[in-house]
């Protein structure tokens, strides 16, 4: 019964998140932000918790501060040079208790957050804790799920044989009639469904929906000038968090540090035949998607066709240089010479 509500409620939420498409009204004035650079970090916080003073101490651009909240009614971008790779920096509107359901501007803040590769939510020290989950509840409700990876399970719908469930563990959460009432839900009454861990209902119903974002996220506690040292060394010690004063411009390279880590990035450098390699412009890709042939289409999509092999010096190669071809993986600060078809 209680899965089946679980359901019931997944989708009435996105059925109410849904934008209808009747009267006028786009998302808002500054929030359809161009997407520029290599990556885009999101600033979420509560209003007046300093997401402004630290774009403008990170990026140089202005993003109106005061002392009232509410200042940030749109979307401001700013740009973070950093280790050769350009990143985009989003000041998002203060997001208010309810954001989820559509109140304030909150639909609006939450969507353009989802486009993002990082979100940092930004906190009151002296309040974090309270903040922090009311936040967390507005993302996982608009299905931003916040450093998680997607369930190892396989969900393949059919046209006939009923639900077949498998598993290759045991399980504490699902059996064969709670995903049978989850899958009736959605009207689903013929599929093949197989876990490979201890799955919940709510991690099911994530793979049904299947437009939940699986996204890294590092708690930015701002105005820690305003806490006793024994309260930081607490805070320190928990996961995803980074600690900082943006008034006093006290640890922003520690955060820069981290939200690098975070976006997992990958630098390489090209070089042109007869000449050194160019270590000013790196090309950037994700870890996830770093191969040869990534990188020429990186350069220019017709670089792939005219592709003959490469020459690769680096962490990924045994020899100095190596010929590769477009299959091979490269590793962080590589140098690569791509040889093209006479």
């Amino acid at each position: 019964m209680r899965a089946r509500v679980e359901a019931k409620l997944a989708k009435l939420r996105r059925e109410l998140l849904t934008p209808t498409t009747k009267g006028g009204g786009g998302a808002g004035e500054g929030f359809d932000v161009t997407k520029s650079g290599d990556a885009r970090v999101g600033l979420v916080g509560f209003p007046s918790v300093g997401k402004s003073t630290l774009l403008n101490k990170l990026t140089g651009t202005f993003s109106e501060v005061a002392s009232y909240e509410f200042t940030t009614l749109t979307c401001i971008p700013g740009v973070i040079m950093y280790k050769g790779a350009k990143v985009q920096l989003l000041d998002l509107p203060g997001i208010i208790e309810g954001a989820k359901d559509g109140k304030g501007r909150g639909r609006q803040v939450i969507s353009t957050a989802r486009t993002c590769n990082v979100i940092l939510i930004v906190l009151d020290a002296i309040k974090p804790i309270t903040h922090k989950r009311l936040i967390e509840k507005e993302l996982e409700g608009f299905g931003i799920r916040l450093n998680k990876t997607p369930p190892n399970m396989t969900f393949r719908r059919k046209e006939k044989g009923g639900i077949n469930f498998t598993s290759t563990v045991a399980n504490t959460h699902l059996d064969l009639d709670t995903v049978k009432a989850i899958c009736s839900e959605y009207r689903i009454h013929n599929a093949d469904v197989s876990l490979r861990f201890d799955a919940t209902a709510d991690d099911l119903i994530d793979v049904i929906e299947g437009s939940r974002i699986y996204m890294p996220c590092i708690y930015v506690v701002n105005k820690i000038d305003q806490i006793t040292v024994e309260e930081l060394d607490i805070l320190d010690k928990l996961p995803h968090y980074c600690p900082i004063s943006a008034h006093l411009e006290w640890n922003l390279d520690g955060l820069l540090e981290m939200v690098w880590e975070y976006l997992d990035l990958c630098r390489l450098y090209t070089k042109p035949k007869g000449l050194n390699p160019d270590y000013e412009d790196p090309v950037i890709l994700s870890s996830k998607r770093k191969t040869v042939e990534d990188f020429c289409n990186q350069i220019h999509k017709d670089m792939a066709k005219q592709f003959k092999y490469a020459l690769v010096w680096g962490s990924s190669v045994k020899h100095k240089p190596q010929r590769v071809g477009k299959e091979h993986e490269l590793e962080d600060e590589d140098v690569v010479q791509i040889i093209k078809k006479i």
